[in-house]
Parts: structure tokens; sequence; C-alpha cells
């Protein structure tokens, strides 16, 4: 039988077919192949790079905002006349000798500890760090050597409240225990007549700036925010006025605030913190040479007065008291015992 098919042909002979081309890569095809895995890999590279690169610049932002970025600022550019210094005698603290001391650190070490600005228009005002900056402008003025024609700072980008650029400003000092019950009670006296405190009363802005202070403390710059506010520039070394005669004083003038104006008569004339302090010592044990007459008042009449921390309301049936004290853990017969002394009192007057 033929092995030919129809067509006239039979099965080809494989072994006669010529074979296949090779399709190794020459050295022009692996350069390019070389080429083209290099600039993916560049490519992710780059890609990576670039997220790396715009997280990193969102971290400086953040940090920049929230006042982490330390940066240096000519001292020219960085006044002070936004806020109240918390100190009431600026010019015996800048020829103390502490500030001696810190001008012979910073010209031995430089300045380690930044100081705080906050933006305000197209400068910087200085919201902590009063003695750094005037060591600094000492140091310039006194060598004229570069390095301290700068200030280091963190620069508070926020747009902070006015009451907070108060708290930080006398942050610092109040965790350090540097300044007397005068001082922070001026603080809180100036806040007050800050057009952006909307009206609080100084008394109210102490429980704001002192927030983080003991009630007791609180309660003592109170007494000398009302003495202060009582007398007023009459008070010539409110910082030589100890705590407790202060605190003596204003309870008595709470009681008798007929006699504010006799007794800064008598402050005005003293020359001398122990005259003063004399005067003030007078006052608080023998507040009234005779007992003021105080006019009638009617009946439905309600008044209001503070004696110490406490906050007294009276009205026709009532007399409430408001204080920070917690009366339900006060002894039961203690707090008798007052009621009945306050009852006497009151039978007796």
């Amino acid at each position: 039988m033929s092995s030919k098919n129809k067509f006239g042909f039979g099965p080809l002979d494989d072994t006669a077919l010529p074979r296949k081309r090779a399709r190794d890569v020459g050295p022009m095809g692996a350069a390019v192949r070389e080429a083209a895995g290099s600039l993916a890999e560049s490519t992710e590279n780059l890609v990576e790079q670039r997220r790396m690169n715009a997280a990193d610049a969102k971290e400086f932002r953040r940090a920049q905002d929230e006042g982490r970025v330390l940066v240096s600022i000519p001292l020219d550019q960085i006044r002070t006349d936004d806020l109240p210094r918390d100190r009431l005698d600026l010019d015996a603290v800048a020829a103390s000798d502490e500030m001696e001391e810190l001008k012979s650190s910073i010209r031995e070490r430089g300045q380690k500890e930044p100081i705080e600005v906050f933006r305000l228009g197209d400068g910087y005002q200085l919201k902590k760090g009063w003695r750094r900056l005037t060591a600094l402008r000492h140091l310039f003025e006194e060598t004229g050597d570069e390095r301290f024609s700068q200030a280091v700072v963190r620069v508070d980008e926020g747009a902070a409240s006015r009451i907070d650029l108060y708290i930080d400003m006398v942050e610092e000092n109040v965790i350090r225990e540097d300044l007397s019950f005068a001082e922070m009670a001026q603080v809180a006296i100036v806040a007050a007549a800050d057009d952006a405190m909307e009206g609080q009363g100084a008394d109210a802005l102490v429980g704001r700036l002192y927030a983080s202070m003991h009630k007791m403390k609180r309660s003592y710059i109170r007494s000398f925010v009302f003495l202060m506010q009582a007398v007023g520039p009459s008070l010539r070394f409110p910082k030589a006025v100890p705590r407790n005669l202060g605190v003596d004083v204003a309870r008595r003038l709470q009681a008798a605030p007929d006699q504010a104006k006799a007794l800064a008569r008598d402050l005005a004339r003293a020359d001398t913190p122990d005259a003063q302090a004399a005067i003030l010592r007078r006052f608080a044990d023998h507040p009234a040479d005779a007992p003021v007459a105080r006019p009638r008042r009617e009946k439905s009449e309600k008044y209001e007065f503070h004696v110490g921390r406490s906050k007294v309301t009276a009205r026709k049936g009532e007399c409430r008291i408001l204080s920070e004290t917690d009366f339900s853990s006060v002894d039961r017969q203690t707090l008798q015992r007052a009621i009945e002394a306050f009852e006497a009192v009151l039978l007796k007057g």
C-alpha cells in the first residue's frame, strides 16, 4: 500500500525541516532590558521618596504649628509690648545678681533654653522668656558679639486665645514658684482690663490663670487682687507685702470698704517697704477707731460681699454662703458651733 495520500505526497520528514532560530538575548537586548529594569526600580524608589518627603513635610508643618520647631530670630524683631510682664519691678530684675549669673551662663555656654514668641501682625511678640531675652540684649550691647544678636525661639504659629497667652506667660514662673502673690494678682488685674477678655473680672480670672495652683493659693491671690484694687497705686511696694499681712488687710477692707480711701492716703506717705508694712499692720490690727454706721437697708434688698474665699449673698430670710470648702466633709458639731456663733453675733449686732 502506498504511503502517499490522495494528494500525491506522504508524511513530512521532521529531520528534513530547518531548525528553529535561537532566541538568546543579544548584547543590545540585554542592555535594553537592564536599563528598563533600572528605570522601573528607580521610579519606584522616587515615588517612595516623594511619599516620605510629603509625610516629613506634613509632620514638620504640624510641629511648626505646635511650636516644637526652634528657629533663630534677630533681637530687634522681638517686641515685648503686647502682654504685660508678670514682674512688677522689671528694672530691678534686669539689674539683679540673678541676671548677671544668667548672662555669664549664656556668655560661656550659649543660650540653652529657647524663649517663646507668638506672631502678631508682621512681627513677633514675647510670650515667655523675658529674662533670657533681656540677658541677650545686654550681652549684645556690651560686647557687640554677633552670637548674641539673635535669640533661639519657639514660635507659636497657632491662633491661641488671649487667655491662653496670659496663662502661658505666667505658667513657667508659677511652676518655679518665682512670683509673689502681688505679682500674680497684678497679672489678673491687667488681664481683666484687656478688651479681649470681654469683661471678665480679675477675681474670676484668678481661677483661670492659676487653675493648676492649690485653691488656697488662689484664695490668697484673690485677697491681693482685692487689696491692690482697693488702694490702687498708693501701695508702692506690693512685692514687699507678706502673704498673711496682705490677706489680713484685705479681709479688714472687705468688712469695712469705706476705709479704703483713708488707708490709701496713709500708704501714699510711705517711702520705704518697712514704713508701708507698719501702716498695713496697724490697719489690720485696728481697722477703725469707731464702728462704722451702716445705712439701713430695705428688707427686700439683696446685697453681696466676700469674706476670705467665701461669697456671701444676703436677702430677706436668707444668708447664702458660696465657698470652695466642701461643707459636707466638715464635722457636724464643728459646723453647728460655727452657725451658733454666727447667730450669736447677729443677735448682739
